[in-house]
């Protein structure tokens, strides 16, 4: 199944229409993964598509954890910094926890942080988990997954910088807002081991990949996270940017001139084989920035 949300409902997709069903949408993937073919009876008349606005197609999720996973991002990334590639990213699949309290849909409107002037996209795959998960057995983390979206992973890259450089994060270069959608595609009707991946700015090819690049596994990922540890059933899971998926990797490799960062009223659409297109509009800056407290009393430095 096709699975989407709105305010107030939730639906599974039959051609242009949402055909609204009762249930979260991790107990109906769940169900559809288990029962392939299976489909959620309808509550509802059909509903057009294009007159929903929808949101993520996932429920509030527990935790959203997202991976570094694209050998060809991460070299061009770290080859912009002077660095070659470290031999531990080839033993283990590292990952950030990101906010679940800023999960956007299609065509939501994003908003940069006010101290921000570098306001980035990344492409990458999403996947649910249906079940808790705990331990880092490789099947039965990936008997939980149940679903795959679209996932951008909207970066702050000024903001990320400065916070990494204190060997900490990413924290508030990342955690404003992460977009995911159209729908959700049960596990049963996609195999996330290969599929074109591409980007537009304002109708313009930015990215080109395929999920066959990923070097690590959708179980090893989530076996990884589950080590030690429980995954809970919500849970969403990123893979991290595909090569040449933000325009952080453009940049480096064809100029700034060519890829700059983006600015409100650009439009963004990201697409994986299988599951659809993810658009988003950027919209102003939140709020004001963030200032140190000028009258307080500080320790002295060393």
């Amino acid at each position: 199944m096709r699975l989407v949300r709105w305010r107030g409902g939730t639906g599974r997709v039959e051609g242009d229409h949402a055909v609204p069903v009762s249930g979260g949408i991790t107990e109906l993937a769940r169900r559809a993964t288990a029962e392939p073919g299976w489909l959620a009876p309808a509550i509802g008349d059909p509903v057009p598509l294009a007159t929903l606005a929808l949101l993520a197609p996932v429920d509030p999720p527990g935790a959203v954890r997202d991976f570094y996973a694209f050998e060809r991002h991460v070299a061009t990334a770290r080859a912009g910094r002077g660095l070659e590639m470290d031999p531990g990213w080839y033993e283990r699949p590292v990952f950030y926890f990101s906010n679940p309290a800023v999960i956007l849909g299609d065509g939501a409107v994003v908003t940069r942080p006010a101290r921000s002037e570098a306001l980035d996209f990344e492409l990458e795959l999403a996947w649910l988990v249906g079940t808790d998960v705990r331990g880092a057995d490789r099947r039965a983390a990936a008997a939980s997954v149940v679903g795959f979206t679209v996932m951008n992973d909207w970066s702050a890259r000024d903001v990320q910088r400065q916070e990494m450089a204190q060997s900490l994060g990413p924290a508030k270069g990342k955690d404003f807002a992460t977009s995911l959608g159209p729908v959700l595609v049960t596990a049963d009707e996609l195999d996330p081991s290969a599929g074109a991946m591409r980007a537009w700015v304002n109708g313009r090819l930015y990215s080109q990949a395929d999920l066959a690049e990923c070097y690590w596994s959708v179980a090893e990922m989530t076996a990884y996270a589950a080590e030690a540890t429980t995954v809970r059933a919500g849970d969403v899971f990123g893979s991290g940017t595909c090569g040449t998926g933000c325009i952080l990797e453009l940049s480096l490799s064809h100029g700034a001139d060519a890829y700059p960062w983006l600015v409100e009223g650009d439009v963004v659409e990201l697409e994986i084989e299988g599951i659809g297109r993810l658009r988003n509009i950027v919209g102003p800056a939140d709020g004001e920035a963030w200032t140190a407290d000028p009258a307080r009393s500080r320790p002295g430095r060393r």
